[in-house]
């Protein structure tokens, strides 16, 4: 009968601390929204240092955060939808989600417009060399490498985005309701994580 070999208290120890450790690295490259100011240099990194695309990757991670975009409805967006003189953009929901129309801040008409510029033969607002609409695989890719470009040490997709307005808004005070009808969740369970993580519900609690 063949012996059997029992690993040392040290070989447990060290392969104990080998996935502690290995578990703590995931956990602290695991993001799953970026915070305003994180937002900001990523959007301004690729705007002075994306290349020849800057200008159309720095308005499409513009647009996915403010208007919490998933990749679909970023690939989607058209011209049409976007009304430059009133100010607003009309967001067509997918997953069922409820579409809506909401304002364009000043940043966001600057970008629209000079992209508008770029790409005047296309209906489509995001577009690659073609002029067809840049794919979900595509997005994926440039937010990637934006995050990259801006030297965060985790990865950054596209989804961190829409839950970073999720966020925002929930910080700012917005109430439930309201961001539920902004991120066009037909479940409001979908919007209560943004509400129940926000420090604003705590505000003036030892006044």
């Amino acid at each position: 009968m063949a012996k059997k070999i029992r690993p040392s208290i040290k070989t447990c120890k060290t392969i104990s601390n080998v996935l502690e450790e290995s578990n703590l690295k995931e956990e602290s490259n695991y993001r799953n929204h970026l915070t305003p100011h994180e937002v900001a240099h990523l959007i301004d990194t690729v705007r002075k240092k994306g290349g020849w695309y800057r200008s159309r990757n720095s308005t499409l991670l513009l647009i996915i955060y403010r208007h919490g975009l998933r990749r679909t409805e970023a690939s989607h967006l058209r011209w049409s939808d976007i009304d430059l003189a009133e100010g607003t953009i009309y967001i067509k929901r997918v997953k069922g989600s409820r579409s809506g129309r909401h304002p364009l801040q000043g940043d966001e008409m600057r970008a629209l417009k000079r992209l508008k510029r770029n790409s005047p033969n296309s209906p489509f607002v995001f577009v690659g060399n073609r002029t067809t609409p840049l794919s979900e695989r595509m997005i994926s890719h440039i937010v990637h490498q934006a995050g990259i470009l801006a030297k965060f040490d985790f990865s950054v997709h596209a989804h961190l985005l829409r839950h970073a307005c999720g966020y925002y808004l929930a910080n700012k005070g917005i109430d439930t309701r309201t961001i539920q009808d902004y991120l066009g969740h037909v479940n409001i369970q979908n919007t209560v994580r943004y509400t129940q993580l926000s420090s604003a519900r705590f505000e003036g609690i030892w006044d």
